[in-house]
């Protein structure tokens, strides 16, 4: 009986380790006829694993998606893998069934590998400003299945400051940025991009309207440019001595947009929540700027100027 059953372990792990097997190919190498092999696939799929015959010159086993999630089979360091996945990086939004999935885990895990995740334990994270609100995970496949079909959708959102309204949009990406999840989408109503916050969103309206032809979008981009500007502190428009070219490719949309103003200089709306690290980037880009406000930041900046310097002088 054990030597059955660890058959079946290898056999399951032959199948998902490539998409195609023909019958001989698994007989040897588990080493038995292909009569066993035949019996063997009708076991794991007594068990719930989906093996589907293939059919052709070719044909063999393959394995397939089933209907309901059966054990998975992972090897020592992919099982220590997930662990640590789930215990340093839960999803967003999705922290308390991260934790469920890894209680789950750790109790079939067998000794030697418990023991290693156990070590896990002591590792700290970085611990995030804010926590992250609650999610649906049903929500999110919902999002996340329109984005991919091209589907347009009805729901219900309420903004910032609790007003609601009814949305009809074209779902474009989910993004995931500081500790949230966005929907970009085309608004059908307003004919322009918007940004829509997961966990303010009510469930969408079925049905789901008709299919539409997807636009090109740098989804990422216009999340980070718009939340991230959103919780500056400071902000500030910076004349640089350069070509708007050579100053967008040294910034990132986390640090601000760059708006031509000749072929040798341009502006850099930025921002940050402290002068220091607004001073920060703009020594980084290496270029010669202008700063005219925030006073704060002015200021600053001319205490740095006296220091570096006093910092040089013989």
């Amino acid at each position: 009986m054990l030597e059955t059953s660890a058959r079946l372990l290898r056999l399951l792990a032959l199948l998902q380790s490539r998409r195609d097997w023909q019958g001989s190919e698994l007989a040897d190498e588990l080493q038995i006829s292909q009569r066993t092999v035949r019996r063997d696939v009708d076991r794991l799929r007594e068990l719930g694993y989906p093996v589907n015959a293939t059919t052709g010159s070719f044909g063999g086993y393959r394995l397939g998606a089933g209907a309901e999630l059966p054990p998975l089979l992972l090897d020592d360091n992919e099982a220590v893998a997930v662990a640590a996945a789930l215990r340093t990086n839960a999803v967003t939004g999705l922290e308390e069934v991260s934790l469920r999935a890894l209680l789950k885990l750790e109790q079939v895990l067998p000794s030697r590998l418990r023991h290693r995740v156990s070590a896990l334990q002591h590792v700290e994270s970085v611990p995030r400003d804010s926590p992250a609100p609650a999610l649906d995970p049903e929500l999110l496949s919902t999002l996340a299945a329109a984005c991919r079909d091209s589907e347009t959708i009805r729901f219900d959102y309420s903004a910032h400051d609790g007003t609601p309204s009814r949305r009809r949009v074209q779902p474009h990406r989910l993004v995931n940025w500081g500790r949230r999840w966005y929907l970009v989408a085309w608004d059908a109503d307003r004919s322009d991009w918007r940004s829509f916050r997961v966990d303010r969103i009510s469930p969408p309206i079925p049905p789901h309207g008709p299919r539409f032809t997807p636009r090109e979008f740098d989804a990422t981009t216009h999340v980070a440019s718009r939340v991230t500007a959103a919780a500056w502190r400071f902000h500030a428009r910076v004349l640089v001595h350069a070509p708007a070219d050579a100053v967008a490719a040294r910034i990132t949309a986390a640090v601000g947009t760059v708006e031509a103003v000749d072929d040798s200089s341009c502006v850099l709306v930025t921002g940050a929540d402290s002068v220091e690290t607004l001073s920060v980037w703009l020594g980084m880009l290496g270029y010669d700027f202008d700063v005219t406000s925030p006073p704060e930041l002015v200021a600053h900046v001319r205490s740095l100027a006296a220091r570096y310097a006093r910092a040089v002088q013989d």
